[in-house]
This record gives structure tokens, C-alpha cells and sequence, in this order.
């Protein structure tokens, strides 16, 4: 289901969508105004469902990445805006990424790194925090496994923050391998109530006083964590 279509996009304009349970998508990246999308049947990855694959997990323990938060937020969201296999034209256009800026510097949308060996940006993924929400936007991936490291890292930091609820928009096979699944529209209102009153902590995995809290501004808050330590929580949680 699509809504009227905007032409700016205010943060807390958008932050009340996300509690509505819609979202913003833009037919182009050429586009001039986006929509509202309020699918009828909503993808969500249960955060006690997750599925860490064996070979995942040996990537993770093989130190082939370590991960950072909003490190490079500009950078990742970039990224998700390219073209990729399967994916000619994007959905991010400026409106939409200048709202997405302007939530990650009030501390509502944050962005995972996935760092390689050499240094580069081997993969990373940027969504919406709010309560024990968190509302995945886009994903990409440069290296292989560089995506689905990024969102084995999410997964960890959201429940050891307590979060309870992850919001993929739509299913997917890729998604659908790590255990996500398809939920009415009305089943998803019901989670996000209940997420809606949960006080997430999206820094618990980094220390009490990593990074200020939503609604203040916020730089570079995370050090570097690394992949067996992202494997040993996920297994020591499951």
C-alpha cells in the first residue's frame, strides 16, 4: 500500500511514519518527491530466531572483519545507493538521504561497518532506531560475506540491547536463509506497539557511556569490534 507523496522530509515527521509503521522509498535516485509504503504482508528477522550459518560464523572467527557503528555512515549509505546484481536503479534519492543524515546526527539512524583486513569497506547496512525498534533500511556488500557479517552484527549489538524487534520491510530469499519471515500487516502492528515501549539500547555492546542518547547529537561512537567476538555472542545468546 503507498501513501501521498512528499517533498521533504522532516525528522520527526519521519520518526512518527516509522512509529505508523510506514516508510519513505523514492522510484529513482533521479527522483524529486518520494512516497509512503505500508506493505501488507512485512518482512521481520525474529532476533531470537536468527540463523548463524556454519560458514558464517567461521568467517566471523577467521577475523576477516571487524565492525564499527556510524563510523562511516555517509559511506555506507552511498554504498546502498549503487547499483548492485540484480539491482539497476535505487530507491535512495537526495530527499531521502538527506533525512537519513539528518537522523543519524539526532542519534535515530545508525550505520554498521564492515571493515576487511586491508582496510577497505567490505560491506555495511544503515536503518531507524526508535525504542526496541530497529527498522533496517539497505544493506550492500563490496567483499564476499560483507553484508551478511554486517547484519550478524546488528543482530548481536540489537539483543544485547535489549531490542525486539528487527523490521526488514520485505522478505527475501537472502533474508529468509538467516531466519526472517513474513508477518500481516496486522501481526507487525502488534510487535511494533510492543517494541515501541521497550527502552533499546543500541550502545549496551559498546559500555555505558558510548555515545549520547537519542535526540543528541553523535560522532564516531563505537571501537572496533571483531569478528569472534560478534560469533561468541551470537552463539553464547542463542
Amino acid at each position: 500500500m503507498t501513501r501521498p507523496l512528499a517533498r521533504r522530509l522532516e525528522p520527526d515527521v519521519l520518526l512518527r511514519a516509522y512509529a505508523s509503521g510506514i516508510f519513505p522509498m523514492a522510484e529513482r535516485a533521479d527522483s524529486e518527491e518520494v512516497f509512503w509504503v505500508e506493505p501488507r504482508r512485512r518482512g521481520v528477522l525474529p532476533l531470537d530466531g536468527f540463523h548463524l550459518s556454519r560458514s558464517l560464523a567461521r568467517t566471523l572467527r577467521q577475523e576477516r572483519f571487524t565492525f564499527t557503528v556510524d563510523a562511516a555512515f555517509d559511506r555506507v549509505l552511498a554504498a546502498c545507493a549503487e547499483p548492485a546484481p540484480g539491482r539497476s536503479e535505487t530507491w535512495i534519492n537526495p530527499l531521502i538521504a538527506d533525512a537519513y543524515r539528518d537522523l543519524n546526527r539526532i542519534g535515530h539512524a545508525h550505520s554498521i561497518e564492515a571493515w576487511a583486513a586491508d582496510g577497505s569497506l567490505g560491506g555495511g547496512l544503515y536503518g531507524v532506531r526508535l525504542g526496541g525498534a530497529f527498522f533496517g533500511e539497505s544493506m550492500f556488500t563490496r567483499v564476499t560475506d560483507g553484508s551478511k557479517a554486517a547484519l550478524a552484527a546488528l543482530v548481536a549489538r540489537l539483543r544485547v540491547g535489549g531490542f525486539t524487534l528487527l523490521d526488514t520491510q520485505f522478505l527475501t530469499g537472502h533474508l529468509a536463509s538467516f531466519g526472517a519471515v513474513e508477518v500481516s500487516a496486522r501481526a507487525y502492528r502488534g510487535m511494533l506497539g510492543e517494541a515501541l515501549d521497550v527502552d533499546g539500547d543500541f550502545f549496551a555492546l559498546d559500555g555505558a557511556d558510548a555515545a549520547a542518547p537519542a535526540g543528541r547529537p553523535t560522532t564516531t561512537v563505537s571501537g572496533p569490534l571483531s569478528g569472534k567476538r560478534i560469533a561468541q555472542l551470537l552463539t553464547q545468546i542463542s
